[in-house]
């Protein structure tokens, strides 16, 4: 929601519709048609808890676009940089299969979609010294030159005008190698602010890749990095900043579907860090928001809004009547 004032953060990158299986694709299992995208997670995450914020991106001139930006503007997510592709390029397609046990299956179709063709042109116009922070993720720079291209032109301009970059590493194994992925998030780890990565994807973005990661941490924050936030999963995360290194244990809620759990995390830490919560506070508000995620179906519709944070300090089989 732009209101008066327009976005306060704004988030980049491709969002697709999404077909959730309930099993085996090719036994023909039923499908739910959603949205998802990483950055489009945070930015309904964000909005929730009551943030003007906006998502920029491309989508195809096609049913599946219409439902993207429809779902967007429904939550309240600005998307009036958002771009309709009129060279024929579709939105992309992610199709998630439930397979043995708890193991998740992503498949991706995403290769010449509307979201690769984003470009610098779309991404600028956006930015203004209004905006108070910029998120984006390891995922768009894999997707095209061009889209790496506008990713780095992103963070360049913000840097310029005072806002705070965060920077998701958010690596796709089945989108490029490491080695490919260093090569491009490293230049943009520079220019980050804010620095969100899982244990495994800290090597990516340290420039020194052998180093551990107290030590990679410290390089980092030595670099320039205001907070060096590192995710270990259902063992919680950990946040460090000038101050010294805090960290939180995952909230305990029955789990149902991790996908979209990290994405969460990252509303509700940039969430606090909006709110002008200490490190300690921005981290517990992550680990309830990606509580939600994990203890609910789908990648954002869990997300809670403000006043339901309180909701996991109530003790368990609690009726609020």
């Amino acid at each position: 929601m732009a209101g008066a004032t327009g976005p306060e953060v704004v988030t980049v990158g491709e969002t697709m519709a999404a077909l959730r299986a309930t099993g085996p694709v090719r036994l023909g299992a039923p499908m739910r048609l959603s949205v998802a995208g990483a950055e489009a997670n945070v930015a309904i995450g964000l909005a929730r808890l009551g943030h003007r914020v906006g998502w920029v991106g491309r989508v195809g001139d096609d049913e599946f676009g219409a439902l993207v930006l429809r779902t967007l503007r429904a939550e309240q997510v600005d998307v009036s940089h958002a771009h309709l592709d009129a060279g024929g390029r579709p939105t992309g397609l992610l199709v998630r299969e439930d397979r043995i046990a708890d193991l998740v299956s992503v498949a991706y179709y995403r290769s010449g979609s509307a979201g690769s063709a984003l470009r610098t042109a779309h991404v600028l116009p956006a930015l203004n010294p209004g905006v108070r922070i910029l998120h984006l993720t390891g995922i768009t720079p894999a997707l095209s030159p061009g889209a790496a291209e506008a990713v780095r032109a992103a963070a360049a301009r913000a840097g310029e005008l005072g806002i705070t970059v965060c920077l998701d590493v958010n690596y796709r194994a089945r989108l490029w190698s490491p080695a490919e992925a260093r090569k491009a998030l490293l230049p943009l780890a520079r220019m980050a602010d804010v620095l969100v990565a899982s244990a495994d994807e800290l090597h990516l973005v340290s420039e020194d890749p052998s180093l551990p990661e107290t030590e990679a941490v410290a390089a980092l924050l030595a670099q320039g990095r205001s907070d060096v936030v590192i995710t270990r999963a259902g063992d919680g995360a950990s946040a460090s900043t000038a101050r010294g290194t805090v960290s939180t244990r995952a909230r305990k809620v029955p789990v149902v579907d991790v996908v979209g759990a990290g994405d969460a995390f990252v509303a509700g830490y940039l969430s606090g860090l909006l709110d002008g919560l200490d490190a300690e506070d921005r981290l517990h508000r992550a680990a309830t928001t990606g509580a939600f995620a994990v203890a609910t179906c789908g990648d954002w519709e869990g997300l809670p809004v403000r006043r339901d944070l309180a909701l996991l300090d109530q003790p368990a089989g609690t009726t609020l009547r």
